[in-house]
């Protein structure tokens, strides 16, 4: 879409879209307010749902107003895109406009605007919107790196602690990896975020990397005590939950929560009907989620809030490949890191626009967040490989989901 034609559409959404309903006025930062890394922004919305959303997610309130002063900030407008009182009524209680959701970015202008969407990925503006489109063009400009990646602080058993930076596509496990109880004796891991990193050279030459965000949006089904009890205990209280079953005694419930339940118990799935199990349908949507503060996690990292961010030892890369790909190995050497990460693919998830288990292209797990023209992303990453005195991560790529041949064949059948 050109830029004209973007301010059409825009124009023919905005005007009287929010009538009826409260104008919300955020000022935002991603990450530690006050840090060399830490970027401001504003966003205006209608969305009661996307205000609480964005106070978990982003740190909000008047210790930002010294950051926007400089007028360097990111304008976000969002709108549901639904005036009161309504002119149809809505589907499933969610006011949105689907036949004329438009989301643009305008980097040059540092603007986004979004409309008609409810989804947290296309109004939490602060998100991937901000976090990863536009920073990710902002990075390249200043020479940093805006990432899909989550942190996390690995100590082994001599008390030796490393800092680790991975990449996976959305529902490849980084939450889950992000808050790991290990399994072998002594080594302890702490999480710094489990989504974006944004990293940048020290002046000894230290990759170091921020966490942005200051919540937890994570996929909750396949969410349990079993697969990550650090995420279990965070979302115990003080959590919003969207699109996931309800039981009768006033809990939640999605697909592998493996929860101990009353007898008796009854459930509503995500749309408002009468649930069982062994239904056909899932009882929570597939890309259901939990919105929980990252200070209630339970292995937080001491530094993960640290304005000049964590040194990062490691860089990994990895997606969902069945056959074909090794556990793991390690690049040569930067160069071909970068092409490691350029060459991911992996099956695609409830996240992305396509379903099924057809295998995608996502380098650096970023396909549905450059910022800008591809072939520059890489270029940008080489050049930041040849940074002079610089300290170079290692980096490796992993594969989780690799599976046998028994698994295999059972799956072609």
């Amino acid at each position: 879409m050109s830029p004209p034609e973007l301010e059409q559409a825009v124009q023919e959404r905005f005007p009287g879209c929010m009538e009826g309903r409260t104008l919300y006025v955020i000022p935002f930062s991603m990450g530690p307010v006050g840090s060399p890394l830490a970027k401001v922004g504003v966003q205006l919305t209608d969305s009661p749902y996307v205000v609480a959303s964005m106070r978990i997610m982003t740190r909000v309130g008047p210790q930002t107003f010294p950051a926007l002063a400089r007028d360097d900030f990111i304008r976000c407008l969002h709108s549901v895109g639904r005036p009161l009182p309504l002119r149809e009524p809505l589907v499933n209680q969610w006011p949105c406009d689907p036949p004329r959701t438009l989301i643009a970015h305008h980097p040059d202008r540092r603007r986004i605007v979004s409309f008609g969407s409810g989804y947290g990925g296309n109004s939490l503006l602060g998100k991937k919107c901000f976090a990863l489109r536009i920073a990710s063009r902002l990075a390249r400009d200043e020479g940093w790196l805006a990432e899909h990646m989550l942190i996390l602080g690995v100590t082994d058993p001599m008390g030796r602690k490393r800092y680790v930076a991975a990449a996976f596509p959305s529902a490849c496990g980084k939450t889950n990896l992000a808050m790991m109880t290990p399994a072998l004796p002594g080594w302890r891991v702490h999480c710094v975020g489990d989504d974006i990193a944004w990293m940048k050279f020290d002046a000894e030459g230290r990759l170091r990397a921020i966490n942005p965000e200051s919540g937890f949006f994570g996929v909750a089904p396949g969410t349990s005590m079993r697969t990550n009890p650090n995420a279990m205990l965070t979302i115990r209280s003080n959590t919003i939950f969207t699109n996931v079953g309800q039981t009768s005694d006033g809990g939640v419930y999605w697909e592998g929560i493996d929860q101990p339940l009353t007898p008796g118990t009854t459930f509503t799935d995500w749309l408002g009907r009468a649930w069982k199990p062994g239904d056909p349908q899932p009882c929570a949507h597939p890309n259901s989620r939990f919105c929980a503060p990252a200070r209630q996690c339970p292995i937080m990292d001491p530094s993960w809030e640290d304005p000049e961010g964590v040194p990062i030892d490691a860089i990994i890369f990895g997606g969902r490949r069945p056959e074909g790909v090794p556990l793991v190995y390690e690049a040569f050497n930067w160069r071909h890191g970068v092409f490691v990460g350029s060459a991911m693919r992996s099956e695609a998830t409830a996240a992305a626009e396509h379903t099924g288990r057809r295998l995608m292209h996502d380098p650096f797990a970023m396909r549905p967040f450059f910022g800008y023209n591809a072939g520059q992303y890489l270029a940008h990453w080489l050049t930041i490989g040849e940074r002079e005195g610089a300290r170079l991560p290692r980096i490796f790529h992993v594969n989780w989901f690799l599976k046998d041949a028994a698994d295999l064949s059972g799956r072609r059948r």
